[in-house]
């Protein structure tokens, strides 16, 4: 039996940060660190970050996508604060007007016409997880098609749907996945166009599956995968082959949501497509654990012959922050903002690619963006050194971006949407620099 030890006070020294969470953290939870020494910080401020010893830094990745308005934009806070002071926590085997708002709120943002209703998980891996049940439930098909370099979440069963080694342990997964080759413009190995990867589509139901499918869950634009936009005409073509095998049409915005590609509140809508299944998370919360699964109600309905619920899904806290989210966007414009200061910062990203050999392609939609390097622009062959290289040398600029890819040599910037036209100037030359000094 051990004393209890009392919450004392926050040791803010750098050495005492990294030998707690070394001694500490799981080896799971160590894991994920991109840095050669430990980044650290103490506060924020809308598209900026301190650290514990008060340098400054421009948040080009939005603590991984999920600042989408502001690090502790005001109007977040305030709800956050305000429902917390009230009521923390409501399960949802009881009824809080909140949640439901909320739910009415989201669903308003979807396409009209059709009857959506809302199930509130903790993230976005969670969803993918109730997506695949759900999906599976309603077709009652088990074979599932997903794309490589596809990232869907590290759960068991998300990462049975993503396509990336690094996120899938040695463990045997969920068994009824098939993947199909993602139809990246740049790198593809069917080229550009779309046709040939619709036809692999065709060909994965016909010969990987019973010929019977229960769904094929999408990113509108492939985050982890290294900021891979999906070409007009191949979410719509590899639905419309999906379901005339029986399956669903599923749609993952965790990171592609939220105004963050500029055209569209969710970057499907600029896809002439309607989703049957849509899953949400990180913008959707603004750094408040919140996720969601849209569907039609069709398609959740049979769900309620069984129990299933998320322990903190529906909180009122964090659909206080999802609602305050709803309303800063619209306010505040924010996904206009994405839209001018994205083609700026990729305009100015272009004017890099042109300079710097190592740059093979600079792509994205609004502020979800990527530069790709490569050893040889004729082979493409990845270039993950100097991809590491730069990416340690931006910090050294006041830039905090992320090393993404399923080789690890692709820059991805997806900071929060109030990124302004006075930080796309300093974005582009700290990146020139880094480059210039990397060599």
């Amino acid at each position: 039996m051990t004393d209890t030890i009392a919450a004392g006070p926050i040791d803010w020294s750098t050495e005492a940060i990294v030998s707690r969470r070394d001694r500490f953290y799981a080896a799971s939870q160590r894991k994920f660190v991109p840095y050669e020494t430990p980044q650290i910080f103490e506060r924020g401020s809308y598209q900026y970050l301190w650290d514990e010893k008060g340098n400054k830094y421009t948040d080009l990745l939005g603590m991984n996508l999920c600042i989408s308005v502001g690090h502790a934009h005001p109007a977040v806070v305030e709800a956050v604060s305000e429902q917390a002071a009230k009521l923390t926590h409501c399960t949802t085997m009881f009824y809080h007007p909140v949640p439901a708002h909320y739910a009415e709120e989201l669903t308003a943002t979807m396409p009209k016409g059709h009857d959506w209703v809302v199930h509130f998980t903790n993230s976005g891996a969670e969803a993918a997880d109730l997506a695949l049940l759900m999906a599976r439930g309603y077709t009652g098909n088990i074979d599932f098609l997903s794309l490589r370099t596809g990232y869907h979440g590290a759960t068991f069963g998300a990462q049975s749907m993503t396509g990336i080694a690094g996120f899938r342990h040695n463990v045997p997964q969920l068994g009824g996945v098939t993947f199909v080759s993602e139809p990246n413009q740049y790198r593809g190995v069917h080229g550009a166009g779309i046709a040939p990867y619709l036809d692999e589509v065709e060909r994965a139901i016909t010969s990987s599956t019973s010929g019977k499918v229960s769904g094929m869950m999408i990113e509108t634009v492939q985050g982890y995968g290294g900021i891979v936009p999906m070409p007009k005409g191949y979410i719509s073509g590899a639905f419309e082959r999906v379901r005339a095998a029986g399956g669903l049409g599923i749609i993952d915005e965790v990171q592609a949501g939220v105004g963050r590609t500029g055209t569209s509140f969710w970057a499907f809508e600029a896809h002439d497509v309607v989703p049957d299944i849509v899953i949400m998370a990180k913008g959707i919360g603004n750094g408040i654990p919140l996720g969601a699964v849209v569907a039609k109600r069709e398609i959740a309905e049979p769900m309620a012959d069984k129990f299933l619920f998320h322990t903190y899904g529906a909180n009122p806290v964090a659909t206080a922050a999802g609602r305050a989210v709803l309303k800063v966007m619209e306010t505040e414009k924010l996904q206009q903002n994405a839209l001018k200061v994205g083609a700026a910062l990729k305009e100015r990203l272009a004017d890099l690619q042109q300079k710097y050999e190592v740059i093979g392609d600079v792509r994205g939609e609004g502020l979800m963006l990527a530069i790709e390097l490569v050893k040889d622009r004729r082979t493409k062959e990845p270039d993950p050194e100097t991809t590491a290289a730069v990416f340690e040398e931006s910090r050294k600029h006041g830039l905090i971006a992320s090393k993404s890819g399923p080789h690890r040599s692709v820059i991805r910037m997806c900071p929060p949407l109030c990124l302004s036209m006075e930080d796309v100037d300093q974005v582009a030359e700290g990146f020139d620099a880094s480059f210039a000094a990397v060599g």
